[in-house]
């Protein structure tokens, strides 16, 4: 893990990423994430047409696997501004992103990591990221609110999160922002026994346990301006 120049938490999942023969998807996550949410612009007066734009990115099992398809479209665009441009995308953070990949792979063929792609085996992508960012996880309460599983800290998704609105029952996020509350940004939809396997070290059993792993009833999500967001 010393070889990487990132966080613990970040160096792990790039390791991890050997166990679940996923290296290249992962790399191209933690390089997303290391240009710290500075992906989208929304000029005020398109903000509509940015919205929809963001939203055509959704992907299912949360704003990780998101990073990863906005970087694979732009990549088969052979990295192109005009792209950028169309779908409200910083171009230079997304170059940076694409520099910070280039480096991270030199240091995984260094430490002889395989660079594996496998883009359908989505579950895996998600356990190799709760691997290295089990510390930061949140549960679904009866009351319809998030808490951390460890602390109980009451946290809320990010309105710009492609789960804004899904309220999956185990969350996982990269880090918190405090606003008008705490706010979880780039979050991710995961199973509980996931963190057994991750990190048996740090959750008992019946931390985890569950009335339901189901997902809660679908509500609408608070507008940005009632959850103090402009």
């Amino acid at each position: 893990m010393a070889e990487f120049p990132v966080d613990p938490m970040m160096a792990k999942i790039l390791l991890a990423s050997e166990k679940y023969k996923c290296s290249e998807e992962i790399l191209t996550i933690a390089s997303m994430l290391s240009v710290n949410g500075a992906i989208f612009y929304r000029p005020k007066d398109k903000l509509i047409h940015a919205d929809t734009a963001r939203k055509n990115f959704f992907v299912p099992g949360g704003d990780h696997l998101m990073l990863l398809n906005i970087y694979n479209q732009w990549s088969d665009t052979d990295f192109s501004t005009q792209w950028c441009y169309e779908n409200f995308i910083q171009y230079r953070s997304l170059k940076r992103a694409r520099d910070v990949r280039e480096q991270l792979a030199g240091l995984m063929q260094r430490v002889e990591i395989e660079l594996v792609s496998n883009p359908t085996e989505t579950v895996n992508i998600r356990k190799a990221i709760t691997a290295g960012y089990f510390y930061h996880v949140a549960r679904l309460s009866k009351d319809g609110h998030y808490r951390t599983v460890k602390h109980q800290q009451s946290v809320t998704i990010h309105p710009n999160s492609c789960l804004f609105e899904e309220l999956p029952r185990w969350l996982l996020y990269h880090e918190l922002v405090f606003t008008t509350k705490e706010f979880m940004r780039q979050v991710t939809e995961i199973e509980s026994k996931w963190l057994l396997e991750a990190a048996p070290h740090y959750y008992k059993p019946r931390e985890l346990e569950d009335s339901t792993n189901r997902k809660m009833p679908k509500q609408m999500g608070k507008s940005r301006s009632e959850l103090g967001i402009h």
